[in-house]
């Protein structure tokens, strides 16, 4: 059956990349999961083949590609059985060279990006420390400015490739009074001198290497800072929801995997004169995986078409990396009891997968803390309101009553618009043009801001622009006035944005 998200071009992607992998892979992850680590020559292979940089630009050596060509490529990597192979380059290419590509100086980029994608350099990111995980916020690695230079102190934990990979995009308080605006992102290269690391021994994704890092007055030129100081949380707070997403197509085809091997055995399996397909608590509870496995597939698939479109969606994100993370061990689990103490064998592939999904609902952000995430957006109001579309307002002048509307209420609401927009025109004239369009769209009505000529111009124009911000005008003042953070707005929901990102992080110098 004819996937519609899938082009004649992605299944030949596909086929290759599969065809790659069980030939270069497979045969040899026995042996990586022993070993406790992974040669480079698979990722150098990997490169050459053009399999990485998928969706990165040509310039850096990349395909230039649409996200469904990622989504394939973990689609395969899922099917390996292997977490520990699949982590290796989702770390690499979506969750820590991302912010070098997004937010990095040409000269970071055109260091890093080349290698990366020929598969010559491995990644890692370090957030998390002994002190802090999912709050970023309190994160005590220190970046002291001298001269030319950071001097960073401090430590990381659970770093995937830190052991054995090229580059740590880091986390480190450059401004320690400042709270979430005192964080920055640097790069620190893993030879640098004063960098050490102790490989951790874990309960599962034996193939990767986990790392505890420690920084003693590493020296790191000024060039390696990503993006502007200060900048690195809102950073983040944008980049995390491409690693939950990544995760979940892998994790459904590690879960299909999971269901035809399983078949496969209980075609073969008998008891009591029969095989074991044919004993109705088995099929039943296949038949309940099978059919939650399918329904999150085609849930997966809307959460990356939108990606793909660049709408930026936090709850549907976090619901997706929290469902998938959680069947994954409840698959994991039932299938590894279809083979009895089979299952319990390492020779049999359910023992590996029961080891290696454990991770999925702590790394990326725990299951509580998606489950918060989704509970302040539905319970709290962050982002329960929906944006109207353009026009809509407009109706609503027409009708007093079109959409719960009183006339009061949106003579109110054009007033409270008008002074959004007296406040926000002489602060756009004065920063430094922008290069591109930004359009807010504040319940209907257009706050349009041209910064592609010599100034910043702003109008109410409803044109296109490379960035759309959409939010309440109640929100929106609430930004303005302090009340509420810029990217608490943007991780509750609150506020939606459509388009470049690096764009709409200027949205702060405007509200200020």
């Amino acid at each position: 059956m004819k996937n519609y998200h899938f082009t004649e071009d992605h299944e030949m992607f596909r086929e290759s990349l599969r065809n790659f992998l069980e030939k270069e892979a497979r045969p040899n992850i026995d042996q990586w999961e022993e070993d406790r680590r992974i040669p480079r020559d698979i990722w150098k292979k990997m490169g050459e083949m053009g399999f990485l940089g998928l969706t990165y630009p040509e310039e850096y050596g990349g395909s230039n590609l649409d996200f469904f060509f990622d989504v394939v490529f973990n689609e395969e990597l899922g099917r390996m059985n292997s977490g520990g192979f699949a982590i290796t380059q989702q770390v690499t290419q979506y969750m820590s060279t991302p912010y070098i590509l997004k937010y990095g100086s040409e000269a970071l980029k055109q260091k890093y990006l080349p290698g990366v994608i020929s598969g010559d350099l491995i990644g890692s990111i370090g957030i998390s420390e002994p002190g802090a995980g999912s709050d970023a916020q309190n994160i005590q690695t220190r970046a002291v400015r001298d001269g030319d230079h950071y001097i960073i102190n401090g430590s990381k934990t659970f770093i995937t490739n830190g052991v054995y990979g090229d580059f740590i995009v880091t986390v480190v308080k450059t401004d320690p009074e400042a709270g979430a605006a005192g964080v920055s992102l640097i790069v620190i290269d893993r030879n640098a001198e004063g960098v050490s690391a102790r490989k951790l021994k874990k309960l599962g994704w034996h193939a990767s290497d986990t790392a505890e890092l420690s920084f003693d007055n590493v020296k790191v030129p000024v060039e390696n800072l990503v993006g502007e100081e200060g900048r690195g949380f809102y950073y983040l707070m944008n980049g995390l929801q491409l690693e939950r997403l990544v995760a979940v197509p892998a994790g459904v085809t590690a879960m299909e995997h999971a269901l035809e091997k399983t078949l496969q055995y209980m075609s073969e399996r008998e008891a009591f004169g029969r095989p074991i397909n044919r004993f109705q608590v088995l099929r039943h509870k296949i038949a309940q995986m099978a059919s939650e496995v399918e329904a999150l597939k085609a849930f997966s698939y809307h959460c990356c078409r939108l990606y793909a479109d660049d709408v930026y969606d936090v709850k549907l994100c976090s619901m997706a990396k929290l469902l998938t993370t959680e069947l994954c061990e409840k698959v994991a689990t039932q299938c590894l009891q279809m083979f009895g103490g089979y299952g319990f064998m390492e020779e049999y592939p359910m023992a590996r997968m029961y080891r290696d999904v454990r991770v999925g609902t702590i790394g990326g952000g725990t299951s509580e803390i998606m489950r918060d995430i989704i509970a302040k957006i539905i319970i709290d109001g962050q982002g329960y309101k929906q944006a109207r579309s353009n026009g809509a307002h407009r109706k609503a002048t027409q009708n007093g009553k079109q959409n719960g509307i009183s006339n009061n209420q949106t003579n109110q609401i054009f007033m409270s618009f008008e002074a959004i927009k007296s406040a926000i025109e002489p602060k756009a004239s004065a920063a430094p043009a922008f290069g591109k369009k930004l359009k807010f769209d504040l319940d209907g009505k257009q706050l349009f801001i041209d910064g592609t000529g010599d100034s910043n111009v702003v109008s109410e124009s409803d044109e296109d622009a490379d960035t759309v911000i959409i939010a309440s005008i109640e929100d929106f003042q609430a930004m303005m006035s302090g009340d509420l953070n810029p990217m608490s707005a943007v991780m509750g929901g609150k506020v939606k944005i459509k388009g470049d990102m690096g764009l709409a992080m200027k949205l702060q110098s405007l509200i200020k």
